[in-house]
């Protein structure tokens, strides 16, 4: 048999002086280094080929080159996520806390009326926006009939036997314009004289509904809001809902004239069958010095489960504005004009009343 030809693959032995190869110290920065951080040579095999530089070690030298693109991050560092969402409950933690801050040290502004827009904004809006959106489902149509700056009146039927409609009209108004406009509402001596509803209505922004307090708002550029019904809308029996009361004797035009402010007539479906009321028990309302006092299919038997409201379906339309600028100084004396106008605005409203109740599908869908 021949003699087989021993290939060396290299010629350590050589340079080593034919002994074992002793342990070198790696001193470069590379594995396989030389000590003084250059490369050594490598050398093919015979008949082979070096290998290229992508098919030794890819994911090693990708590994490497990631890693010294991304900088360590400390293990008690936050991640953010790209779109900025990681860093929001810090936020809104932080806003709290300055909030209730200036709560404490009285470091906020209410205007001649008691009206808090911080507090408003941030809590009793915040309250209401859920029972708006969620539970009653406020749909807003007509919102472009609001003018985006000046005074305006917005004047609306009154039902529901709470008042609840005009809160969420308050509502509608500020998250559905544009402009996020605010309405001062109106309202009855009774709200005033009540513990800490009294309070609320003020920082709410609203005011006695009385016409100087309402020409005042108007000349300062408020979106002001009426119910010419007061007690007799919210407080009419089941059987006449949807039929406008009386709306006074027509207050609410003269302020708008004397104020040179339109007129914005707004028409509220939903809200009359939120507590159905079948009764009214006199007597006792007598004794507690309030204009009614309800009975429903659920208050009072029920208890306090009796005053959770139905989760009817609401439309609120806002209709054409209705001019008063055109009209001289004198016209606000004129009561056959006041009459009307008043009479238009009622007009108008009961007709879109009839019109949005013949195009909803159900009281609560």
């Amino acid at each position: 048999m021949a003699d087989a030809k021993v290939i060396p693959f290299d010629d350590d032995r050589s340079r080593s002086g034919g002994g074992s190869r002793p342990a070198r110290r790696r001193t470069g920065s590379g594995s396989g280094g030389r000590g003084d951080g250059s490369t050594a040579p490598v050398s093919a095999l015979p008949g082979g080929r070096l290998p290229e530089p992508s098919e030794s070690a890819p994911e090693a030298a990708e590994g490497a080159a990631a890693g010294a693109q991304e900088p360590r991050q400390s293990p008690g560092a936050q991640q953010v996520s790209p779109d900025g969402s990681g860093g929001g409950w810090d936020r809104r933690i932080a806003g709290g806390l300055a909030f209730l801050r200036r709560r404490v040290t009285g470091d906020y502004e209410v205007d001649e009326f008691g009206y808090d827009k911080e507090l408003t904004d941030q809590v009793l809006m915040s309250a209401l926006r859920p029972l708006a959106d969620r539970y009653f489902r406020v749909e807003v149509k007509g919102i472009e009939n609001i003018p985006s700056e000046g005074g305006a009146l917005i004047v609306a039927n009154h039902s529901g036997t709470l008042p609840l409609d005009g809160l969420m009209l308050q509502v509608a108004v500020h998250d559905n314009h544009p402009a996020e406009r605010h309405l001062r509402l109106l309202a009855a001596d009774l709200v005033f004289h009540l513990p800490v509803v009294n309070e609320l209505a003020r920082k709410a922004g609203h005011t006695l509904a009385c016409a100087e307090d309402a020409q005042r708002l108007l000349e300062l550029g408020e979106i002001v809001g009426v119910m010419p019904e007061g007690f007799k809308g919210i407080g009419k029996p089941f059987g006449d809902r949807y039929k406008l009361q009386r709306f006074g004797r027509g207050g609410f035009v003269s302020t708008a004239l004397r104020a040179g402010a339109p007129i914005v007539p707004c028409s509220i479906v939903g809200a009359e069958e939120i507590y159905p009321m079948i009764g009214n028990a006199k007597t006792l309302a007598r004794l507690l010095g309030f204009p009614y006092f309800p009975i429903t299919p659920t208050f009072p038997w029920l208890g306090p489960l009796g005053a959770v409201p139905l989760p009817t379906k609401w439309t609120i339309q806002f209709g054409e504005p209705i001019p008063t600028d055109g009209y001289p100084p004198e016209a606000a004396e004129d009561p056959m004009l006041m009459f009307n106008l008043t009479d238009q605005v009622r007009e108008q409203i009961q007709h879109t009343l009839y019109k949005l109740l013949v195009q909803r599908r159900s009281v609560f869908f």
